[in-house]
């Protein structure tokens, strides 16, 4: 971790909570980062509830002044029109969305989306003052096959369709890992981390491959943060069901302890 990029700690809820359950979720959880004396300008912290729980989060986050950043999991590449189903980057920027997922790999499995798509959701993003968190990561196999490749394949192609001077988001995801109960080890986070951010330097030159703030996505827990952060070019967590569980995730998110240890 680079003590001049702000850590960013996201969690992804995916297909979990209603509106409801939101509410709750989000007043206890800044009960319980207020009681470990969270101290938001140190580390930032996200959540991506389902598009349904965004007004309800929205509300909640503004009325009790909650030191917590609201994140969409989806965005569409398009400003309106025909798009049954699909939202609009306005959308959520009228709902004070700061972040966004694109590309997620369960995106990228499950509804075919390309590398070019994903690039065109992340310029509809920040069309809309939404930071993109833009998702990398490759398979097993890929990785066996091909080692490093394909995330900076990925990285690559969707920049193409992000303008210059643009801010973003990178989540690399090593997608043998998420769910698994198997993260990658730190060594492998900050190797993969590293040729990421010398891609960037490539892509985009110094200032903003120093700039970026890189994320790991894959089986984050408590027990296993601290050394993640500890890595030069780990800028922080994308955290999937350990961030359902409010004492699991303030524990990842006040990893400083951790490290003091």
């Amino acid at each position: 971790m680079n003590t001049q990029r702000k850590p960013l700690i996201a969690g992804n809820w995916k297909m979990n909570y209603d509106h409801l359950q939101a509410l709750a979720f989000l007043q206890k959880l800044s009960w319980s980062l207020k009681n470990t004396a969270y101290d938001s300008s140190v580390t930032e912290v996200a959540v991506f509830p389902p598009f349904t729980d965004l007004r309800s989060a929205q509300t909640i986050v503004a009325s009790e002044k909650l030191p917590i950043k609201i994140g969409a999991q989806d965005v569409s590449h398009e400003q309106s029109g025909a798009y049954t189903g699909d939202i609009a980057a306005a959308f959520l920027s009228s709902l004070d969305v700061s972040y966004v997922i694109v590309g997620h790999s369960e995106r990228r499995e499950y509804h075919a989306e390309t590398d070019s798509l994903v690039g065109k959701k992340s310029a509809a993003a920040l069309t809309a003052g939404i930071t993109p968190v833009i998702c990398v990561g490759e398979s097993l196999q890929q990785r066996e096959e091909q080692g490093t490749v394909v995330p900076l394949v990925q990285l690559t192609e969707v920049l193409a369709e992000v303008p210059e001077g643009a801010e973003f988001v990178i989540a690399y995801e090593p997608v043998w890992a998420i769910g698994s109960g198997q993260a990658a080890t730190a060594a492998q986070a900050q190797e993969m981390c590293s040729h990421i951010r010398s891609k960037l330097r490539e892509l985009r030159g110094e200032e903003v491959a120093s700039a970026t703030r890189i994320l790991y996505g894959g089986s984050v827990k408590s027990d296993n943060i601290a050394e993640f952060m500890q890595q030069p070019d780990v800028d922080g967590a994308l955290v999937g069901g350990a961030s359902l569980k409010i004492d699991e995730f303030t524990k990842i998110v006040q990893y400083q302890t951790g490290l003091a240890e």
